[in-house]
């Protein structure tokens, strides 16, 4: 039996090895493209509220003085707070921005249904004979911060400037990412525990996220993610006369999209130069809660596995990638014993010095390729020596160990029947009330 999960261990780690390897030459190859103008397409920025009083006001002052052009439609989602009260002081006067009331006993069942609510507002906006190829629909998180370029970028040629491509993503960055104290009030151990956590999740979108999108476009499964993204109007209403509407209601309703796109024949790319800013988690608890509700989504997800396999839109190395993403967090769970077990073995049984190597060499054959993205990550930042580059590559392979408890806790959650949508709290609101997912 330790032979078998000695060799299961061995043969996953060698396959994420292979994985990591190919994901990081498109990473390393990737160049600046030419960018387009946002005047040649119409802009319309959702952004989904449910308690945002924090942080809605200067989004919308950001959105308002950099992108003029776009309508921006804010939706709130039955906000307990001041968050429709913060829209009106800084809607201005320019009538370019909306705001979508949602009620209860209808609201507050999630995003997606709340993107809805936004996607019926605007189908009822538009004129009638508007030409909906040349709308386009972009989500922004309510501390959104897309860069200035960013609608140029996704205008480009080879972005929406092809009308063969139907959504774009762009690359999501923490915008806190260099503040020395997110914790203003406590001592010098928290903050650093903050900043390396708020760090870790900057390496992870702009390195190791990055990288996987940027092989998506050869396996043509790029996907999109909760912030930042942007999908033609028309997109969405084919999404809808095939599946009812174009949000669903798993807990990770971007990717539950980019696959109702993938599978319905739309085109989906990802914009590495296009950058959208938001906060970073530096508390444990709240960066549990989030990713527990990604990983319970993304195990939702797999429901669409046999219609992937079946749709015929996709290229057998696209089914391939999006079938491992969707098995991801099964494997965290599987990973969790086929790792240390061989290990422990070892130890307990008095093997000799060579096994407790081997079980030693196969651990750092997993960590490795995690601690890698460290020095690719200062690519994109520069001013970071090589020393700590280093660091925070050794640094990311621990954080990744965060995934396999939140796996657990997902996977915990599915067992009990437990699927409700609870929002991640801001950094700047207060800790009292649920800052983590109900187990």
């Amino acid at each position: 039996m330790l032979t078998v999960i000695q060799t299961t261990a061995l043969v996953m780690s060698v396959v994420f090895l292979v994985y990591v390897l190919v994901i990081v030459v498109p990473f390393l190859r990737q160049r600046p493209r030419p960018h387009g103008d946002a005047a040649d397409l119409q802009w319309h920025l959702f952004v989904p509220c449910r308690d945002e009083e924090a942080v809605i006001g200067t989004t919308l002052d950001y959105l308002r003085r950099h992108f003029p052009q776009a309508h921006i439609w804010v939706i709130d989602d039955a906000s307990e707070d001041a968050t429709a009260t913060q829209v009106s002081l800084h809607a201005g006067d320019t009538g370019r921005v909306h705001l979508v009331s949602r009620y209860r006993p209808e609201a507050r069942k999630g995003k997606g249904e709340a993107l809805n609510s936004a996607y019926d507002a605007l189908d009822e906006w538009l004129p009638p004979g508007a030409d909906r190829h040349q709308v386009i629909v972009g989500v922004v998180d309510a501390d959104g911060r897309p860069s200035r370029s960013c609608l140029d970028i996704c205008a480009s040629p080879h972005l929406f400037g092809d009308p063969q491509v139907s959504a774009v993503q762009v690359t999501v960055r923490m915008i806190n990412r260099n503040d020395r104290r997110p914790f203003p009030g406590r001592g010098r151990l928290a903050n650093l525990a903050g900043r390396a956590l708020v760090r870790m999740q900057d390496i992870e979108f702009r390195a190791a996220i990055a990288a996987i999108q940027l092989t998506r476009h050869h396996t043509r499964t790029a996907a999109l993610g909760g912030n930042g993204q942007f999908t033609r109007l028309s997109a969405l209403d084919s999404v809808r006369a095939s599946y009812g509407r174009p949000w669903h209601c798993a807990l990770l309703e971007d990717y539950e999209l980019s696959l109702h796109l993938l599978t319905t024949g739309h085109r989906i790319e990802y914009a590495p130069e296009a950058v959208i800013d938001q906060e970073g988690l530096p508390r444990l608890d709240r960066l549990l809660a989030q990713r527990t509700r990604w990983g319970q989504g993304t195990m939702q997800c797999g429901r669409y596995l046999s219609r992937i396999w079946t749709c015929g839109h996709l290229p057998r190395r696209g089914v391939l990638e999006v079938s491992y993403y969707l098995v991801l967090p099964w494997l965290y769970l599987l990973g969790t014993f086929v790792y240390p077990i061989p290990f422990i073995a070892s130890v307990y049984y008095g093997a000799h010095t060579s096994g407790v190597l081997a079980s030693v060499l196969l651990v750092l054959l997993g960590l490795a390729p995690l601690a890698i993205w460290g020095p690719l990550y200062a690519r994109n930042e520069p001013g970071i020596p090589l020393w700590r580059s280093l660091g925070y590559g050794v640094l990311y392979a621990m954080y990744v160990l965060l995934f396999y408890v939140s796996s657990w806790r997902a996977f915990f959650r599915i067992v009990r029947g437990r699927d409700t949508w609870l929002k991640t709290r801001r950094n700047a609101e207060p800790a009292e009330g649920a800052t983590a997912l109900e187990l």
